[in-house]
């Protein structure tokens, strides 16, 4: 805290500076691109080939950025003080390169306006050195003091969310065992209402194929029945037929015997007559 209270005037005073510069930029016309394009692209002729509003743009989106930077406490005194040397290098380098703005090392009137900028390559060596410097030795305690108060925090935090963790289990678990009791009930029902649905349509199967056979033997037993009784009364028919065959041919058998037998009486009785008329005729004689 003491090194961040240490270094933060010359980091607003150039921030804010850096920051408004950028904004500005960001805001000039064609003529204020063109101007500092061809000083710029005159120190680094390989910037010639970007346009000059797209130069002009980039450049301002830079010094916004290091100008937040350095405002910002969040960011690391090291990383602005470097960020605002490799800007402040690069302008003393084009007020280096560009002729007539120096005479040996002393600047000249035009060149005074950018050889002004090397207090911003003091700040910023200033805060690489001070950073490297006092940090160590100055937040060592401090550093280890916060390690330790983080150390202790995280393990609170850890306790407390296990904790929480636990009681969550707790009640997930309450919760899941109500939860599969229920469902092991509402399956028992399931499974007991499945199977009476299938208890019943197995007995009302078992019924239907009774029925059914029933049905097949009564058909059967009737058509057996009738068929025998066809076949008693054909063979009845038959018998009868066959007796009264028999009958006809006995009595005609025995109507022609008698027939012969009274022939037969007839012509004995005749030749017994004519034998006797014949001894009768003899006797009278």
């Amino acid at each position: 805290m003491a090194g961040k209270l240490r270094r933060a005037p010359t980091r607003i005073a150039t921030g804010a500076f850096i920051l408004n510069s950028g904004l500005q930029k960001l805001k000039g016309d064609d003529e204020t691109a063109k101007g500092v394009h061809g000083m710029a692209s005159g120190a680094y002729p390989a910037l010639g080939t970007l346009e000059p509003k797209m130069f002009l743009r980039v450049l301002g989106v830079g010094e916004t950025a290091l100008g937040s930077a350095l405002l910002l406490p969040i960011v690391p005194a090291r990383l602005a003080g470097a960020g605002l040397l490799g800007f402040s290098g690069a302008l003393l380098g084009m007020w280096w390169r560009t002729p007539g703005m120096h005479d040996g090392l002393r600047p000249t009137q035009q060149g005074t306006a950018i050889a002004k900028d090397s207090w911003m390559l003091g700040i910023g060596a200033g805060l690489l050195i001070d950073d490297m410097v006092s940090g160590p030795s100055e937040s060592h305690a401090v550093r280890k003091a916060e390690r330790k108060a983080g150390r202790r925090a995280r393990k609170a935090e850890a306790k407390l969310r296990a904790d929480e963790f636990k009681h969550e289990l707790k009640a997930a678990s309450a919760k899941r065992r109500k939860q599969l009791k229920a469902d092991a009930r509402e399956r028992a029902k399931a499974l007991q209402a499945e199977a009476k649905a299938q208890a019943k349509a197995q007995a009302k199967a078992a019924r239907a194929a009774a029925v059914d056979t029933t049905q097949s033997a009564r058909k059967a037993a009737l058509d057996t029945t009738g068929s025998a009784r066809k076949a008693a009364l054909d063979t009845t028919q038959s018998a009868r037929k066959a007796a009264l065959d028999t009958t006809h041919s006995a009595r005609t058998s025995v109507q022609h015997a008698s027939g012969s037998v009274r022939d037969a009486a007839a012509q004995a009785a005749k030749s017994v007559r004519s034998t006797a008329e014949s001894v009768a005729d003899k006797v009278g004689v």
